[in-house]
């Protein structure tokens, strides 16, 4: 039975691990010990999944250019499953990321039905002045989908490679829907690829930190910005030698921009023949009729460089030293960079002859919050989550109220144990009341074990919550003293 994902209702996923094979998302903790420093979310497998994160870690690892964009619908409460995507943001900000958060109000009025007035208001005193109260930076761009010029623009340029039948397959749309919602889902296609317009930069690696619920999104506009780009490089084979090489395709590109394309293919990358039949790596030979020139030379020396180190390092080993498993490393590791090496040329050119050279979207995926009473969280019912806005007592209160994991009396729980799997108070310590790895280890362990009883972690969890949400509602306080310190842009 095939997983149902919905990005405008409640979606019941219970079994995450469908959903790498349903929709080729890839486990995040194979990647984990790649990623310098990662957030707790990610060591405590709250982001369980990803898509193409290799090249965020790269960006961070290597200093290069990179984005991070989201967004949010104002159509209520920002609550603390909006902060764990707040959290993501600002933690990619913190590591050089150029941040992007979109205002989806385009969104609430075609799908909620909210007036444009509404929907201001909610987004500046829900979401805004929280994201800025939980560190976002001012060099970070916010705004509002209605009043962002470049996001509708390009929102009407992607509408032209997406039809009916495509938006039918992804999100399951119907003769009943509506014209602006089909809209809206083009315009946040939009809003995830802005990040490399020209005027933010050009081309680079762009990741979306999302639910498993907002993936359509993702791959709707990871097959747009392939459909978009005026040139593709592409792995292709030849049969003839069974070996695999590298093509640049541009049917829609103009002649000139071809022509130009020729002359920056760089010609000086010298690879030692000796045992480089053993590896099999990609057929660098199309690049001998091109010329030499090379732009943006320090990041191109970057990726010439690091082909060189691997080359020396193919010369230096004996053919027989190789096992099967270091040659597909080896080769993999050469296809890659001179496919970004390539991939950097293309994009160049095509900006400057006003086409795009978009790189697919990287996403993350993390786990839903449940419901405090259990199940689902629900918008409409205010005691199944806790608010960013919430009064600190009120926030206390919904915690002693919430559903464990413990038995059903004190004698049954010291004897078996709890099961803080299934506890949405430890829920709460693992997304956000405890920092400290060790202090959450020991909890967990003496649920287990039985030695720790429910009303302690209720307890400890009420405290935790109650100071949190008093110092967001001061922080915030302080935010909206310093809105217009802040890069955003209102609806005309």
């Amino acid at each position: 039975m095939n997983t149902k994902i919905d990005p405008w209702n409640s979606s019941n996923i219970t079994d995450y691990s469908k959903l790498f094979e349903e929709f080729g998302i890839s486990p995040f903790e194979n990647l984990l010990p790649e990623v310098p420093c990662p957030h707790k979310y990610m060591s405590r497998k709250v982001i369980f999944g990803h898509r193409d994160y290799e090249q965020i870690v790269e960006a961070m690892r290597t200093g290069a250019p990179f984005s991070v964009m989201d967004g949010f619908m104002p159509s209520g409460k920002v609550h603390l499953g909006h902060k764990m995507v707040m959290d993501q943001i600002i933690w990619h900000q913190e590591r050089g990321a150029s941040a992007f958060v979109g205002i989806a109000d385009r969104e609430a009025f075609s799908v909620r039905g909210f007036s444009w007035q509404k929907c201001s208001e909610i987004g500046v005193e829900e979401y805004i002045l929280s994201l800025i109260a939980l560190g976002f930076k001012p060099d970070g761009l916010i705004y509002f989908q209605s009043g962002c010029n470049s996001v509708k623009d390009l929102a009407f340029e992607l509408g032209v490679k997406v039809n009916f039948s495509e938006l039918g397959a992804i999100y399951g749309f119907s003769g009943e829907t509506n014209l602006s919602h089909m809209l809206s889902v083009t315009t946040q296609a939009a809003d995830i690829l802005q990040p490399q317009l020209e005027e933010f930069g050009g081309t680079k690696p762009v990741v979306i930190p999302v639910g498993p619920d907002q993936d359509p999104h993702i791959r709707l506009t990871r097959g747009l910005a392939g459909k978009m780009n005026m040139f593709r490089v592409e792995e292709r084979e030849d049969a003839k030698i069974g070996r695999k090489y590298l093509s640049i395709r541009g049917k829609s590109a103009y002649k000139e921009a071809l022509k130009e394309l020729n002359t920056r293919i760089p010609c000086k990358i010298k690879l030692y023949e000796e045992h480089l039949d053993v590896l099999e790596v990609p057929d660098f030979s199309l690049l001998e009729k091109f010329g030499s020139e090379i732009s943006q030379r320090d990041r191109r020396k970057y990726y010439l460089n690091k082909i060189e180190e691997v080359s020396v390092f193919i010369n230096e080993i004996s053919p027989y030293t190789f096992i099967y498993y270091e040659k597909h490393l080896v080769q993999k590791q050469i296809s890659k960079l001179f496919r970004r090496l390539l991939n950097e040329i293309v994009s160049e050119v095509a900006t400057e002859f006003g086409g795009y050279a978009f790189i697919p979207p990287a996403s993350t995926y993390h786990l839903f919050m449940s419901g405090l009473q259990g199940g689902k969280m629900s918008s409409s019912v205010p005691d199944s989550y806790i608010a960013l806005t919430d009064d600190p007592k009120e926030g206390a209160k919904k915690v002693k109220k919430a559903k464990t994991g413990g038995c059903v009396t004190l004698e049954e729980q010291k004897k078996k144990g709890g099961n803080p799997e299934e506890c949405s108070v430890f829920e709460l310590m693992l997304f956000h009341l405890l920092e400290d790895d060790n202090e959450l280890l020991e909890v967990k362990q003496e649920c287990i074990s039985g030695t720790r009883i429910c009303g302690s972690c209720k307890q400890l969890a009420a405290e935790k919550i109650y100071e949190l949400l008093k110092d967001h509602w001061e922080k915030r306080e302080l935010a909206r003293e310093h809105l217009d310190e802040y890069n955003i842009i209102y609806k005309n």
